[in-house]
């Protein structure tokens, strides 16, 4: 079993990244790819789904430059969520893919989302939902949804290029909207209501099924054997989750990326707004997410906006100001960031929501910026993580962190206080992928089960306890910050309908 190695493959937002693993979980080689995202307008997000390809051929010839090919035995993808393109007959894109960050489908959402829909497929109405984006062609670009043969996501764009087959995962076409996440089926007044039929979406399977074999121009293309196992992924949250070792009730993972996503393991659903769900990777599960829309994002805002200094790399820019930050009190002497730059999803799920500083005084300084924008994103996780215990009466006692934020030990240290729980930090970095190596692994039948997979190959490292006095102080100060947006709502509102 030792010498049998297995492929995943993240396919996100800005490139492909493609690693091997062996079944201890340690990562025995990696490549990447970049790729082009297109902004063709505020609001909007779009890329070339043939660039989801050809990255992915690039990232995963890179990883096994000088690796025996014979001992890989499985493929498997994650990827970013939502995304999705429409294909004509010839499977060639009728339009650009359009991506989870593009937010056209506002006045869709505003009107066709409803309880009935968020209960049915455990998504809250916002416009990173396909469904939306959707309706959104149906209105605007009727010519191209009518050319439309097939809707695949990431997941199953990249499928059918390996095995040419119309074939996904449930745990990746789940979070378009456009699947009954209670039966873990196409939903049929979603397709009902754009028009859709089935025969237009791909095959599902559960995770870590066998999919199919590469074809013999696949396996040229990346540099692998013909028939090597195509095994049924999922999304890059889900897979982060179980690459944390997320496999059971009690512990969370925590991905402090551009943005902040959170989710827990549960074996049963149930809507809330305090959360998104979706269907998890191991059989019957779910994750319930939530999403801070500002996590390394708003440091980079940040540095961007107000560093002019002569600490022009960002390395020595981000230790200076943890530095400065780290003796600044708790509290940052009356300053506190609501980081909603990007609008606020989970718990308000409102896109009309702005950022807000509040307390600012003459002796305040850069540093104090910085650790009230650290302290206000671990506010808003605590915001999150209050209401879905309340909602689910399950409780969590230890938060696995990974991301690039997980490497500030300041800002691991204030989440840990703020949430009174321990916050540990996953061996591995590349997280996302490892979880989809275990699929992998499991449907090449190196392992049992997908959670004695998650159990051999994840491990945590650095481990945060949460101080009780720190944690006391940040008690009172969360009291004060849950205030500040509830007080501030209707004037964001009220000054959009004046603009309008």
């Amino acid at each position: 079993m030792s010498d049998r190695v297995v492929i995943a493959v993240d396919c996100s937002t800005t490139g492909a990244k493609a690693s091997v693993w062996n079944t201890d979980g340690t990562e025995v080689a990696s490549g990447r790819a970049e790729l082009d995202l297109s902004i063709p307008a505020p609001g909007r997000g779009e890329q070339d789904p043939r660039q989801w390809w050809t990255a992915m051929q690039s990232a995963v010839r890179s990883a096994v430059a000088g690796l025996d090919i014979s001992r890989v035995v499985s493929l498997s993808v994650t990827h970013q969520r939502e995304s999705f393109v429409c294909l004509d007959d010839d499977g060639e894109a009728v339009r650009p893919a359009m991506l989870w960050l593009d937010s056209r489908a506002g006045e869709q959402v505003d009107r066709f989302g409803s309880t009935n829909v968020h209960d049915r497929t455990g998504k809250p109405p916002n416009t990173t939902v396909s469904y939306y984006k959707l309706l959104w062609m149906a209105e605007h670009e009727p010519e191209n949804l009518r050319r439309t043969a097939h809707v695949v996501e990431v997941h199953g764009y990249l499928v059918h290029r390996m095995t040419g087959l119309w074939a996904t995962s449930t745990a990746s076409m789940d979070p378009t909207g456009l699947v009954d996440i209670r039966t873990g089926d196409y939903d049929a007044a979603v397709l009902t209501h754009l028009g859709l039929d089935r025969s237009q979406l791909s095959t599902m399977h559960s995770p870590g099924d066998v999919m199919g074999g590469l074809t013999v121009d696949a396996a040229e293309l990346l540099g692998l054997l013909p028939g090597t196992l195509i095994v049924a992924g999922a999304g890059d949250g889900q897979c982060a989750g179980l690459g944390a070792g997320v496999a059971a009730p009690g512990r969370a993972y925590l991905n402090i990326g551009t943005g902040l996503i959170s989710g827990t393991y549960c074996s049963h659903y149930q809507p809330d707004r305090a959360y998104r769900a979706m269907l998890g990777t191991i059989p019957g599960s779910f994750a319930y997410e939530t999403f801070v829309g500002a996590g390394t994002y708003m440091i980079s805002w940040f540095i961007d906006t107000f560093i002019h200094t002569s600490e022009e790399f960002l390395g020595g820019v981000e230790a200076n100001l943890e530095s400065e930050a780290a003796v600044v009190p708790r509290g940052s002497d009356g300053l506190f960031v609501v980081p909603y730059w990007n609008g606020a999803l989970t718990p308000y799920w409102d896109h009309e929501a702005r950022g807000i500083m509040v307390g600012l005084q003459g002796v305040h300084r850069r540093g104090h910026i910085y650790r009230a924008i650290l302290e206000g994103v671990a506010f808003e996780l605590r915001l999150s993580q209050d209401q879905v215990e309340q909602a689910t009466g399950e409780t969590v006692t230890e938060f696995v962190a990974m991301g690039g934020g997980s490497q500030c030990p300041l800002w691991c240290q204030i989440i840990a206080d703020v949430l009174r729980r321990p916050v540990v930090l996953s061996r591995q970095r590349e997280t996302t992928c490892l979880g989809a190596g275990m699929l992998a692994a499991f449907g090449a039948g190196l392992f049992p089960s997908i959670s004695h997979a998650a159990e051999a190959m994840s491990a945590t490292d650095l481990r945060y306890e949460p101080s009780q006095v720190a944690a006391d102080d940040y008690e009172t100060l969360y009291r004060r910050y849950a205030a500040i947006y509830p007080a501030f709502r209707s004037f964001f509102h009220d000054r959009i309908d004046v603009m309008a």
